[in-house]
């Protein structure tokens, strides 16, 4: 971080090399983007940055030839910022003409700096534009033989803290009388369990009690399912985690929400949360209703 307490980051690069993936991805990481300003404006939105006092701590401009005077401005606004203390993180996105071509047919779309000439003639203009930015930049990646997830995942290693790299997860409870939760990602069914419902003494309770919690745990299989879906969802995450996805949602069913998914969703919990990596909260969806 600068000197001023915010982060400034500029992203160019060729067109079609993958600049929209990473503003998407800086947004996600919680940056305030930017697209296409006028360079001479830049310094302007960072100081209102700075005036938010902490409510806006990471700022990137995204930024290509449709600017006017692109190269000269933002190379003069870059080193100004500099000046002022903000140090700016320049990230430059390229690929070869071959796979920019076949974007840019794939999209039917024509190349910004093409004009009346052909594909081919606008990619090498802008190539030959940028090439002093290029020189310039801090991060240069070559999007050719990456996927989305792979570009997504080098930019988070680039731009994010280390809260931004964890895998967010909510243990749901809830009662399937009341119907499946919609936002869940994962559900597993635990009435499999006996229901301390029918025991009279455990009624009233809920699986937040520790007599309830005891029963529920101690009894045949509980064990067992916490180990081999907590051994999934190691596999499972890891996999999302390679996928750029960053929150999962498991919701853990019985039949009223009150005892057995209660007991089960904050025992899970605990569990992953003595994961590297990875932030727990537990919600019980049904919890108190009749």
């Amino acid at each position: 971080m600068s000197e001023s307490g915010i982060e400034v980051a500029v992203v160019t690069g060729l067109s079609g090399a993958g600049r929209s993936t990473a503003a998407k991805c800086l947004e996600d990481l919680g940056w305030f983007v930017v697209d296409n300003l006028p360079p001479e404006l830049i310094a302007t939105i960072i100081e209102l940055g700075v005036q938010a006092r902490g409510a806006i701590t990471k700022v990137a401009v995204v930024m290509d030839v449709r600017s006017r005077a692109f190269t000269e401005d933002l190379s003069s606004v870059i080193k100004d910022l500099d000046a002022r203390g903000y140090k700016p993180k320049v990230l430059f996105l390229e690929a070869t003409d071959e796979l920019l071509i076949r974007r840019f047919e794939h999209v039917r779309r024509g190349h910004p700096m093409q004009g009346d000439g052909r594909l081919v003639d606008g990619i090498s203009a802008e190539r030959h534009l940028l090439t002093p930015l290029r020189e310039e930049a801090d991060l240069v990646l070559d999007t050719t033989s990456l996927s989305v997830h792979q570009l997504r995942a080098k930019i988070e290693d680039a731009f994010g803290g280390a809260e931004d790299l964890q895998t967010r997860v909510t243990v749901l409870s809830f009662g399937y009388k009341y119907g499946l939760p919609m936002d869940a990602d994962l559900v597993m069914d635990v009435r499999f369990l006996p229901n301390p419902f029918w025991i009279p003494e455990l009624r009233e309770q809920t699986g937040l009690d520790s007599e309830v919690r005891n029963y529920v745990l101690t009894q045949e299989g509980a064990e067992d399912f916490l180990e081999r879906y907590h051994e999934l969802l190691r596999l499972i995450g890891a996999g999302y985690r390679r996928e750029g996805k960053r929150y999962l949602t498991l919701a853990i069913g019985c039949t009223g929400g009150k005892h057995r998914s209660v007991a089960m969703s904050e025992e899970l919990a605990t569990r992953l949360s003595k994961e590297d990596g990875v932030a727990v909260k537990v919600v019980h969806r049904d919890l108190g209703r009749e």
